[in-house]
């Protein structure tokens, strides 16, 4: 780890020193014991209105032969795509079709039958539906958006420190300011948590058209 390299405890810091309250808990007990927790509203924030690369986590493993409702990862916030492994040696790999709840049980209302997997869909927040019913354990991988591990004691540094100190900082200032009744900083850090958050979706952009695009010998 560099030693600019944004921590926990170093955005603690800058925090204080950006509202000029809560440097220490002698001196101003409710704002410092407040701003580990303004950090990780801003963390939530970002994860909830930003889906970039660095959120994207993959999962694998095998589904179940008769079980059609499979738990989400830890920190789930939105499914990518979900694809499974079929054919001799389940090597060739078929992306499933999303659709809403009620498709899915429409189309495979019996799940006690079983066949080859077609559709998922969201069962609660907290479940996927997979219909047919498996017949077998296919191999699966599951691209999703995930929320960060968030930032405590333990937990230095997660994505955000590492790759968007700027926004994790005026995101936390933004939290704050309502928190200090201090309103009319708010165009200020929102101004700057949007410009930060703009810079790193036009990053993700670039690198989406770079991926795409053919390249030709001079």
């Amino acid at each position: 780890m560099s030693a600019t390299t944004l921590t926990y405890t170093t955005l603690q810091q800058d925090v204080r020193r950006y509202l000029e309250r809560g440097a220490t808990l002698a001196s101003d007990a409710i704002v410092y014991e407040q701003i580990p927790r303004l950090i990780n509203l801003a963390e939530r924030r970002i994860a909830r209105e930003l889906k970039v690369q660095g959120f994207i986590n993959v999962v694998s493993g095998a589904l179940t032969e008769g079980q059609s409702v499979y738990d989400k990862p830890d920190r789930w916030r939105d499914t990518i795509s979900i694809n499974v492994g079929v054919g001799a040696g389940n090597n060739t790999r078929k992306t499933l079709f999303t659709r809403d709840y009620e498709y899915v049980r429409s189309y495979w209302p019996n799940s006690e039958e079983t066949e080859e997997p077609i559709f998922y869909c969201d069962y609660d927040y907290n479940h996927w539906l997979i219909a047919p019913t498996p017949d077998e354990a296919y191999p699966f991988e599951v691209l999703y958006y995930e929320l960060p591990p968030l930032l405590n004691d333990e937990q230095q540094t997660n994505w955000l420190t590492e790759y968007a100190p700027q926004l994790l900082l005026y995101g936390t200032l933004l939290e704050a300011t309502p928190f200090l009744k201090n309103d009319d900083r708010i165009p200020v850090w929102q101004t700057m948590y949007d410009r930060s958050a703009a810079m790193l979706n036009g990053e993700d952009l670039a690198k989406i058209l770079d991926r795409s695009a053919v390249r030709k010998e001079a």
